[in-house]
């Protein structure tokens, strides 16, 4: 029973080696899931980005327009951009999940009717 330290020591090392082993999940799973979840992001942020951009683009071509066919100046600009930029928030908070759609508050109220339905 006199073991020498140096065994033993190398015999409780190779054991914890072996319940690290055990715990640790495996590698390729792991990069694999962080990646498809880095994917996922990256879709969320470009679909968020466009819808925000788009608002602002349409509200500052129909300023444009609205300028230039009326002579209204700089005004039409600057208040369909402001409305393209409210637009914009709008849109990417209702995709977000952030903002209830009107169709969803319809659906919890229990009021599908529509406007034509009620004679």
């Amino acid at each position: 029973m006199t073991e020498k330290p140096e065994e033993s020591l190398e015999a409780r090392l190779k054991q914890l080696g072996e319940k690290i082993e055990s715990k640790r999940p495996s590698e390729p799973d792991t990069a694999e899931a962080r990646a498809a979840e880095s994917r996922k992001g990256y879709a969320a942020a470009m679909k968020l980005s466009s819808e925000f951009i788009a608002g602002i683009v349409v509200g500052a071509f129909l300023g444009y327009l609205l300028d230039h066919f009326a002579g209204t100046g700089p005004w039409g600009m600057i208040i369909f951009l402001l409305l393209g930029f409210c637009a914009g928030v709008l849109n990417v908070l209702r995709s977000a999940g952030m903002v209830a759609t009107l169709d969803s508050v319809k659906r919890s109220s229990g009021n599908d009717k529509t406007d034509g339905d009620d004679a």
